[in-house]
C-alpha cells in the first residue's frame, strides 16, 4: 500500500484533483467578488441618489417656507385692499348722496336761469320800446 500511494499516477492525480478543486474555489470567489463590486456600484449611486434627494427636499422646503411668507404678505395686502375697498364703497355713497344734492342745485340754478333770462328779455323790451312799456303793460315787470 505505501508503494500505491507515493506512486507517480497517484501523486499526480491528487494533484491535479486539487487543482481542479482550487480552480473551482478561484472561480465562485471570483463570481463572489464581482456581485460585491456590483453591489458597491449600486450602494455609490444609491448614496448619490440619496444626496440628492436630500438637496431637493431642502430646496423644497425653503421654497415652501418662501411661499408661505409670499402668502402672508398677500394676506395683508389683500386685508388692506378690503379696507380700501370698504373706504371707496363709503365715499360712493357719500357722493351718491351728494350727487342728487348737486342735481337739486342745479335744477335750481336752471329755475333762476330761467326767470334771468325772462328778466332780461323784458329789461330789453323796456329798453328797446320805452313807450309800449310804460303804457302798453299795467305790470312791467
Amino acid at each position: 500500500m505505501y508503494r500505491r500511494v507515493n506512486s507517480g499516477r497517484f501523486i499526480g492525480l491528487t494533484t491535479f484533483g486539487i487543482v481542479i478543486v482550487m480552480a473551482v474555489f478561484t472561480w465562485v470567489m471570483y463570481g463572489m467578488a464581482q456581485q460585491v463590486f456590483v453591489m458597491t456600484d449600486i450602494m455609490m449611486e444609491l448614496n448619490e441618489s440619496m444626496k440628492s434627494m436630500v438637496g431637493t427636499q431642502t430646496s423644497m422646503a425653503e421654497d415652501m417656507h418662501a411661499m408661505a411668507q409670499n402668502i402672508s404678505a398677500m394676506n395683508g395686502s389683500m386685508q388692506d385692499m378690503t379696507a380700501s375697498i370698504t373706504t371707496m364703497n363709503g365715499d360712493i355713497g357719500n357722493m351718491s348722496t351728494t350727487m342728487v344734492v348737486l342735481t337739486d342745485a342745479m335744477r335750481s340754478m336752471v329755475s333762476d336761469m330761467n326767470r334771468m333770462t325772462y328778466s332780461v328779455g323784458k329789461a330789453t323790451h323796456a329798453m328797446t320800446n320805452p313807450m309800449s312799456y310804460m303804457w302798453g303793460n299795467p305790470f312791467p315787470f
